[in-house]
């Protein structure tokens, strides 16, 4: 069973290794040049949408299924104080019964 072990966790490593060598731009080492990926755009970076198309972005009611989320939003706001609430509520008068920690309180106390 110990050689096994030892057997799959070395073919594991190498695995790993040969996977985190490349560069995944393969002649750019040999060229001396820059080739950017297909798409440059991030969607974290405030600033793209002041440099780029904004026509190009996608729609703001692109996704049917959002507004399923739209609709039930007020439906997990008043379960959120009908159930949630109640239970750290409970929690939160016996911490030793239920295991709860200063973090939970924390988390609590955060809540609007």
């Amino acid at each position: 069973m110990r050689p096994t072990s030892w057997a799959m966790g070395a073919v594991l490593m190498a695995v790993l290794a040969t996977g985190c060598t490349t560069t995944n731009q393969a002649g750019t080492a040999a060229e001396k040049e820059y080739n950017p990926p297909t798409s440059i755009y991030n969607v974290l970076d405030s600033t793209a949408l002041v440099y780029s198309d904004p026509t190009a972005g996608s729609p703001i009611n692109d996704n049917p299924i959002r507004w399923l989320g739209v609709l039930f939003h007020p439906l997990g706001h008043a379960l959120d104080y009908a159930v949630n609430r109640p239970i750290y509520a409970l929690a939160s008068a016996f911490p030793y019964l239920f295991g709860y920690t200063a973090e939970d309180n924390m988390q609590d106390s955060q809540r609007r």
